[in-house]
C-alpha cells in the first residue's frame, strides 16, 4: 500500500481559510500533516502527538504520541481502513471518481442522515464546499441537541 494513494496534497491550499468554521474546536497550535481523500485531517501538536479530525462526526481524537507511532499503527488491525477508508477509496478510483487538486470525496447523503458508505453515495466536491457543508451539519446537530443537560 502506498499511503499517498489515499491522501490529498497538503501544499497549495489555504487550510486556515478552508477550516475557518472548524478552528474554534481545534487546538490553538498545530501543524496540518495529512488529509485523507474524504477530507479528514491529521494534525501534529507541538508535543508531537497526532490528532485526527473526523469531519463527518466532528470528533477530534488523539491517535498517537508521535508521527512514528501513528505510522506503526497503520499496520495494526483495521486502523488504516478506519482512518484512510482504503476499500472505499479503491472502489471510488475503480469507478472513475478521482478528486483533482482542491477537491475531496464527500457523501451525497451524509452518513449521519442515513446515507451509506458506498460508491453510489460518493461524489467529488471542492474542499471549501465540503468543509462548509459538514460544519453546517455539525452546527445544526448541536442546535438540535440543545444545551447539555436539558430534557
Amino acid at each position: 500500500m502506498d499511503i499517498n494513494d489515499y491522501l490529498l496534497p497538503v501544499d497549495g491550499s489555504d487550510w486556515r481559510a478552508l477550516l475557518v468554521d472548524w478552528l474554534p474546536d481545534l487546538p490553538p497550535s498545530f501543524t496540518l500533516w495529512l488529509v485523507n481523500r474524504f477530507g479528514d485531517l491529521f494534525f501534529v501538536l507541538d508535543d508531537g502527538a497526532v490528532l485526527w479530525l473526523d469531519v463527518r462526526s466532528g470528533q477530534l481524537t488523539r491517535l498517537a504520541d508521535t508521527r512514528e507511532a501513528f505510522a506503526a499503527l497503520l499496520d495494526v488491525g483495521d486502523y488504516a481502513e478506519q482512518w484512510l477508508h482504503l476499500s472505499l477509496v479503491d472502489a471510488c478510483v475503480e469507478a472513475g471518481l478521482v478528486p483533482a487538486e482542491g477537491q475531496c470525496y464527500g457523501f451525497r447523503q451524509p452518513l449521519e442522515l442515513g446515507g451509506s458508505a458506498t460508491v453510489g453515495n460518493v461524489e467529488v466536491l471542492g474542499l471549501a464546499v465540503h468543509y462548509a457543508l459538514l460544519a453546517e451539519l455539525r452546527r445544526r446537530a448541536r442546535t438540535a441537541a440543545g444545551p447539555a443537560g436539558s430534557a
